[in-house]
C-alpha cells in the first residue's frame, strides 16, 4: 500500500512563535502516499500548531510545506481540494442536522446536490448515525459529533486526511470505532497524517511514528523499529498491597540483578534482562507482610520507547487522557 517514491507530504525545517512561546521549532519529515503517520506527544508539544500549519490555518513563521508535491508555504491553499481535515475542536454548525452540515461541507468543493445528498446519506449510514440524520448537532454526544466532524473531513473522497486528536474525550466504544474507520480509510489507500497524546492508539494504528516534545521532534521511525531495542527486556507487573519506597529499597538489594519501580501505591514494574522468576519475589514479598494479588508478564511496549527517548513518564501521559475523558 505505501509507496516510498511517493512523498504526500514534505515539511522540512517548520517553526512558529506565539510571543515568547516557541511552540514549534525546525520541525522536519516526510509522510509518503498511503501511509498512516502518527504525530505522537503530550498536550502542549506543538501537534497542533503543526496540523494548523500543514493545513493552512496557521502561517509558518520559517520553513516549507509541500502537499502531493504542491507548494504550500506561500499559498497554503493550493492543495485544499486534496485535504481533509479533521480538527481537535469539531467546526460544524449546532444549529443545523447531521445530514445538513455533511451538505453544507460537501458544498464547500463544489459537489452538486444530487451527489452531496447521496454521499451524506452513505456517511451517515457508514458512521452509524442514519437514525440521527434530521436531528440537529447540538444534540448529539461527544462521541457521534466526533464521528460527524471526521465524515464532514471527507466527504469530498480527499487521498490525503489530517486528524487532529481524533478520540480526544469521547467513550471508549466510540474511540474504539473511529480507530476501526481511521485504520478502514488507510487501507483503502488514503494517506493519513494523525496527531495524538494516546500511545497505545499510536500503537495500534500507525506505521510510523514521530515523537514531537516541546516543539521539536525528537525521534520518527517503524512501530518496529521503536521497539526493537526493547524486545530482550523482560517485564513484569506486582499487583500488591503495598508498594511503598522503603519495600523498593528491600526488593533492590535482595535482587540486585533485577529494576522495581512502583507505577502508583499497589503496582511494582520490574525489569531485567533474562526471564524473572516470580517464584522468589512473591515469597520475599509475603515474608515482609505484603500479599501479591496478581503476577503479570508484559510485552514492551511504545510506552516504554516513548518513556526512554523523551524522558516524560508515562503516568503523566495517562493522566491527561483522564483529564480529558478520553479513551485510547
Amino acid at each position: 500500500m505505501m509507496d516510498d517514491s511517493v512523498i504526500a507530504i514534505a515539511v522540512q525545517g517548520l517553526a512558529k512563535r506565539f510571543g515568547e512561546v516557541q511552540a514549534v521549532a525546525d520541525v522536519s519529515f516526510e509522510v509518503h502516499e498511503g501511509e498512516l503517520f502518527g504525530f505522537l506527544g503530550p498536550n502542549g508539544a506543538g501537534k497542533t500548531t503543526t496540523i494548523n500549519m500543514l493545513t493552512g490555518l496557521a502561517r509558518p513563521d520559517a520553513g516549507t510545506i509541500r502537499i502531493a508535491g504542491i507548494e504550500c508555504t506561500t499559498n497554503p491553499k493550493a492543495a485544499q481540494h486534496l485535504i481533509g481535515v479533521v480538527p481537535d475542536e469539531s467546526n460544524l454548525y449546532p444549529e443545523l442536522t447531521g445530514f445538513e452540515n455533511l451538505c453544507f461541507c460537501a458544498s464547500l468543493y463544489g459537489i452538486h446536490k444530487k451527489e452531496r445528498e447521496a454521499g451524506a446519506h452513505e456517511l451517515l449510514e457508514r458512521f452509524g448515525l442514519a437514525k440521527a440524520a434530521d436531528r440537529k448537532f447540538a444534540g448529539y454526544s461527544r462521541g457521534m459529533k466526533r464521528k460527524l466532524t471526521i465524515a464532514a473531513g471527507i466527504i469530498h473522497n480527499p487521498p490525503i486526511l489530517f486528524l487532529d486528536e481524533p478520540t480526544t474525550g469521547i467513550d471508549v466504544a466510540s474511540a474504539r470505532q473511529i480507530r476501526q474507520i481511521i485504520a478502514g480509510f488507510n487501507r483503502s489507500g488514503t494517506t493519513i497524517f494523525l496527531t495524538t497524546h494516546y500511545i497505545e492508539e499510536a500503537e495500534r494504528l500507525c506505521g510510523r511514528i514521530a515523537f514531537i516534545v516541546q516543539g521539536r521532534i525528537v525521534r520518527t521511525d517503524t512501530v518496529t523499529n521503536l521497539i526493537e531495542p526493547i524486545q530482550e527486556k523482560h517485564v513484569m507487573q506486582l499487583a500488591v498491597s503495598n508498594a511503598e519506597q522503603a519495600l523498593l529499597d528491600k526488593l533492590a538489594a535482595a535482587f540486585p540483578h533485577l529494576a522495581f519501580q512502583a507505577l502508583d501505591q499497589e503496582l511494582i514494574r520490574v525489569e531485567a534482562g533474562e526471564p524473572v522468576h516470580v517464584g522468589p519475589l512473591v515469597r520475599f514479598l509475603e515474608d515482609h507482610g505484603v500479599q501479591v494479588m496478581e503476577a503479570r508478564r508484559m510485552r514492551p511496549s511504545l510506552e516504554d520507547v516513548f518513556v526512554q527517548i523523551t524522558g516524560i513518564e508515562a503516568d503523566a501521559m495517562r493522566k491527561e487522557k483522564e483529564k480529558t475523558g478520553g479513551g485510547a
